[in-house]
């Protein structure tokens, strides 16, 4: 059984066991989280909702919350002798899913 969730902004195909990444969610470590915005289950048949699944949800426990590694962008604008880097660090939870509805 598997499930097409949305969070962040993104998608993400999860089953029950699986440890992904998420878009930054501001929920303490340990805590469970319900996603609503389930785009499609399948268990024996495939379910696709229009644009979500009505009465699925999946849940999911915060295993931590941090930051990823750094990434640096270079701007450069030729014959003008001009170059700015500039660093980002972005936020993230690491869930846990352990219950799929639907």
């Amino acid at each position: 059984m598997y499930a097409v969730i949305e969070t962040g902004g993104k998608q993400y195909k999860v089953s029950e066991g699986d440890e992904i990444f998420v878009e930054k969610l501001g929920v303490e470590d340990g805590a469970t989280v319900t996603f609503d915005k389930v785009l499609a289950v399948a268990a024996d048949a495939l379910t696709v909702g229009a644009p979500y699944v009505e009465g699925a949800s999946v849940e999911a426990t915060v295993l931590k919350s941090g930051r990823g590694k750094k990434i640096y962008v270079l701007k450069y604008k030729a014959k003008k002798n001009e170059k700015k880097k500039i660093g980002h660090r972005q936020d993230y939870t690491k869930v846990r899913i352990t219950k799929i509805v639907g």
